[in-house]
Parts: C-alpha cells; sequence; structure tokens
C-alpha cells in the first residue's frame, strides 16, 4: 500500500499537492454544515440546513440520520428500504469540491463511503449520477459515471447483454474499465479529513493533506456539479462539510 501510494504521489503535478489549500485560497465557499443542531424527525428534509435524504421518505419509522453532538451519523437501512441511504445537498460548480471529516465507527464490518457530484437536469445519464470516490474497507476508488455505467445507452447495452445471458462486448468493458482508478486504502475508526476536487477532466481525492489517487475522465469535466451527494450502506460518522466553487 505504501508503495502504491508513494509511486501515486510522485506522480503528482506541485499544483495538485495540496487541493484542501487550493479550495480555500483559489475557491469560493459556497456552504458550510458543522450539524450543531438536532434534526426534525425522520424525514425528506430532517436533517436540516439544505440537506435532503432522498431515501428517508421510503422507510420513515426508521432513524438514518441522527445529529449528536455536531455530529452526523447516518445508519442506512438499506435492507428494509431498498437502496443505501442517499443524502445531498445543493453545490454548483464546474470546477471546485468538497472538504468532508468523516470516521467509520467500527459498528459494521461493511462500512463505506462514497461520496461525489450529481446533476438530475442532465438526462441521458441515470439519476445525474456524474462521479464520484468509493472508498471501501481496502480500496479507493475514483468513477465516471457520467461516460461510463451510469450513461443510459451504455446501461441499455448491458441490459441487452445481460438478457442474452451474454457477456458485455469486449469494447465496451475497456471502456468501462477506463472511467475508474482504484488505490488501495486500509480503513480504520479514526477520524480524517477528506478532500474531493473536480479540475477540468481530472478528479483527486486527498485524506490528511495528501493527495492519494487521481484520474482523468471526460465526464469529470461536466459544467454543472448541482448536488453534493452522500452514498452510505451502512454507518459513517461526518462532523464538518464545506462545499467550494473555484469556476
Amino acid at each position: 500500500m505504501r508503495l502504491a501510494l508513494l509511486a501515486c504521489l510522485l506522480s503528482l503535478p506541485l499544483s495538485a499537492a495540496d487541493d484542501t489549500s487550493w479550495l480555500q485560497t483559489k475557491g469560493t465557499l459556497l456552504f458550510h454544515d458543522g450539524f450543531e443542531r438536532e434534526e426534525t424527525g425522520n424525514g425528506l428534509k430532517a436533517i436540516g440546513n439544505g440537506w435532503e435524504s432522498a431515501t428517508a421518505d421510503r422507510v420513515p419509522q426508521l432513524k438514518q440520520a441522527d445529529l449528536d453532538g455536531g455530529i452526523l451519523k447516518v445508519t442506512s437501512a438499506t435492507k428494509e428500504a431498498g437502496h443505501a441511504a442517499h443524502i445531498h445537498h445543493d453545490a454548483g460548480f464546474a470546477d471546485g469540491g468538497v472538504i468532508v471529516r468523516f470516521k467509520f465507527p467500527g459498528l459494521n464490518k461493511s462500512e463505506g463511503l462514497q461520496l461525489g457530484f450529481v446533476d438530475r437536469e442532465v438526462k441521458d445519464i441515470h439519476a445525474g449520477h456524474l462521479c464520484y470516490a468509493i472508498l471501501s474497507q481496502s480500496t479507493l476508488t475514483l468513477k465516471d459515471s457520467k461516460t461510463g455505467e451510469m450513461n443510459l445507452a451504455i446501461r441499455k447495452q448491458r441490459a441487452e447483454a445481460t438478457a442474452n445471458k451474454a457477456k458485455p462486448s469486449p469494447a465496451l468493458e475497456a471502456l468501462l474499465k477506463g472511467k475508474q482508478a482504484a488505490v488501495p486504502f486500509k480503513a480504520d475508526t479514526a477520524w480524517h479529513e477528506l478532500t474531493l476536487v473536480t479540475e477540468g477532466d481530472e478528479l483527486r481525492c486527498s485524506l490528511d493533506g495528501q493527495v492519494i489517487a487521481r484520474h482523468r475522465s471526460a465526464g469529470f469535466a461536466h459544467p454543472t456539479k448541482r448536488w453534493f451527494s452522500f452514498l452510505i450502506g451502512a454507518t459513517v460518522w461526518v462532523d464538518d462539510v464545506k462545499i467550494y466553487k473555484v469556476k
């Protein structure tokens, strides 16, 4: 893991070495939330301050988002809702990004975190999914969903292959493989600061001040990241979120 991380860092231009500083010095702060309040129930807007929990109304009897001592504690009712907890907030930029403090509390062996950007006004991609960083217990993956697996034409090709009990074409598999990049990541139960930025056609992810993954793909250059989005399948704690616009 250390060798892979070192190789990744050495390949970075100096301009990408500190994306947190880049956002803070070059960008405009669009939104900040320290979660110093109480939620108002279990519904769509119960978290407050402009957040919406898109899956909350599927299981109104279950609390998936708990504001406790300035921490947003998410416990997804994935099985009951038929979907991982999906929480989003307005953003609005071409280049920019987010700074998030998060923790895997160690309550579930499958704890992970997917975060990224959405534009529901785009009609040729499923649910507006643009691009994400996905943290599992062992891997960090950067993914272009817009021109990859969430593109409706690509989804149709894959569905047709499945219906015909066939594999997708080698060309399609190669295309999808090029839409993502993964690096080793070892999850723990400490607090970490994650910075996720888009700059042109590049998506970069930093942990605790170091860029650990970057990838170039056409979908990252989408001109309007309208929403910042969390997708949480188990348990995650968040205690601070900042959204910045650079362009």
